[in-house]
């Protein structure tokens, strides 16, 4: 059996009494030893050396009540029991030495005495694990009896616990999941997850986020939900600030980040306060963090860990604390290795990393996605829009097809629902608005040929620039498919197009289909990557 310890402080009034009289009332930390249900081995109770007399009375009396209890006296003399910053670090100091063991004990903090203040303080504490136990509430004998024990309840503060409370807070998580998802019911599993992850990290953490992926798979989106988020929970009180980098060059960038003085360069006529300034309180989402110069990037490196900077031409350095989202369909490992973007501000920023898939890899959440951008598209023509049941089916089968790379990911989906919605007579989308949808999407996703001078064939790849002395090792029939599968490799913009156009044939007989994986996989074979056999 664990031993049952329990901590709390000397009740000043209510303990109060030197006299037989005292046994006369209801003293809270006496009472605890008047209870048949609760077996205490220890007691540490904390006090002011001015009432050491009644500390000791009180240890007595404990005793006389419970004679195999051990009584701590603790001496914790505060300036002043009121503030809660030195009750908080007076207590904090004294668990951060005690010798807590909870395979042997159990921990109860009494929070019926004391100031409000130090109750309190014992609640926090309790609440993060620094005690390591529960919380113990007395009170007194009810109505118009004086004398016993009165009543006592055990307050765990674990609320995965309590299975109502639980219910709600997972209720709660959900409708957050949901937010952050703009309430479409998505399917894909690992999409799912990645929310799921989101929504834990962003109500609990202020850290910087890094959300990755291809153009238009929805991080601007996602940065933009987050804070919303948060706004919500009134854990964030400034506003969301978005700034695409790639738009940013020259003194322009670091004016527009950072801002400037009057005449810090040519055209800088007045001051500005730069949008880290205007992020405040809030929130800062610079997407395409990897087109970032490098000074910038020192810039904002600084800005993150210290929340303060010097505008361009300025003497005095200005402060934000703000929260960042960086956005980027770069992989900025390889942005490193090439000197375009500093190991120290990756290092800062890749704490919480999130891949967003493209819509080509999410297909079974393509038909939610639809339905979504309809709705959106009904509200701004201020009618209803519905498909047909044919037309329906023909635009689900080609959209959720292999022939439908989705380049542009939900770029190219809204503006294909929004052409959809536009031209339906009466509100109805039609087969045949479809068909010439469909054809319109295969006009604008078909692959350019490159000039005949710009061709690559399998003969342009030289495996031995690749592989060094290695290419001499392999046989024929491996070199010659290697160097055919870059050559289509290079013809793509992604691993994921190249993948699909590799294995176009057996993915449909494949449960779970990653084209990209199994690129990979396959050129890492050859200890090649797909970064290392693009075109320079």
């Amino acid at each position: 059996m664990k031993k049952t310890v329990v901590i709390g402080f000397l009740g000043t009034q209510l303990d109060s009494g030197l006299s037989p009289a005292r046994w006369e009332k209801w003293r809270p930390t006496v009472s605890l030893a008047q209870h048949d249900d609760l077996q205490i081995d220890r007691l540490e109770l904390f006090h002011d050396r001015r009432n050491s007399s009644l500390a000791q009375q009180v240890q007595a009396d404990f005793i006389q009540q419970s004679p195999h209890t051990v009584v701590n006296l603790v001496e914790m003399n505060l300036a002043n029991p009121w503030d809660f910053g030195e009750v908080y670090a007076a207590l904090y100091d004294w668990a951060s030495r005690y010798p807590f063991d909870t395979s042997k004990e159990n921990y109860q903090a009494h929070i019926t005495t004391g100031t409000h203040v130090a109750q309190i303080c014992l609640f926090l504490l309790v609440e993060a694990r620094f005690f390591p136990g529960v919380l113990l509430q007395s009170a007194p004998p009810r109505g118009r009896q004086r004398l016993g024990a009165g009543s006592h309840e055990l307050i765990d503060l674990d609320l995965s616990r309590y299975d109502a409370i639980n219910q709600r807070l997972q209720v709660a998580q959900q409708d957050a999941q949901s937010f952050l998802k703009s309430g479409i019911a998505t399917r894909n599993p690992r999409f799912n997850t990645l929310i799921a992850e989101v929504e834990r990290v962003a109500v609990q953490s202020k850290a910087p986020m890094l959300l990755t992926g291809p153009t238009g798979a929805g991080k601007s989106m996602l940065a933009r939900r987050v804070y919303e988020l948060k706004k919500a929970r009134h854990q964030i009180e400034g506003d969301f600030v978005e700034v695409n980098c790639a738009t940013l060059h020259g003194d322009g960038a670091g004016s527009t980040l950072f801002g400037h003085k009057k005449g810090a360069f040519t055209g800088a006529v007045t001051d500005r306060p730069g949008l880290l300034r205007t992020a405040h309180g809030g929130l800062l989402f610079l997407d395409e963090i990897g087109e970032l110069g490098l000074d910038e990037q020192a810039m904002l490196l600084k800005a993150v860990e210290e929340k303060r900077f010097l505008p361009m031409g300025a003497d005095r350095e200005a402060q934000s604390n703000f929260q960042l989202i960086a956005g980027t369909n770069k992989d900025l490992r390889t942005e490193i290795a090439a000197g375009r973007f500093r190991d120290d501000l990756f290092a800062r920023i890749n704490l919480w990393t999130y891949t967003l898939p493209g819509l080509a890899q999410r297909r079974e959440d393509i038909e939610p996605n639809i339905n979504h951008q309809l709705g959106l598209a009904s509200q701004e023509l201020g009618k209803k829009i519905r498909f047909t049941a044919p037309a329906q089916e023909a635009y689900l089968r080609f959209a959720t097809s292999a022939e439908a790379p989705w380049r542009g990911n939900f770029r190219d989906l809204s503006a294909s629902v929004t052409r959809l919605a536009t031209l339906a007579d009466n509100g109805r989308i039609g087969i045949a608005l479809v068909e010439a949808e469909i054809q319109r999407l295969r006009w604008q996703w078909q692959a350019v040929s490159p000039p005949a001078s710009q061709l690559n064939t399998a003969d342009d790849v030289v495996l031995s620039d690749l592989l060094g002395e290695r290419a001499a090792t392999l046989d024929h029939f491996d070199a010659m498919q290697l160097q055919a599968v870059i050559t289509l490799c290079r013809q793509h913009p992604t691993i994921s197009e190249a993948g699909r156009a590799l294995f176009h044939v057996s993915r449909h007989q494949r449960s779970v289909v990653n084209d990209a994986d199994r690129l990979r996989k396959y050129l890492l074979k050859f200890g090649l990557t797909w970064e290392a056999i693009r075109l320079r």
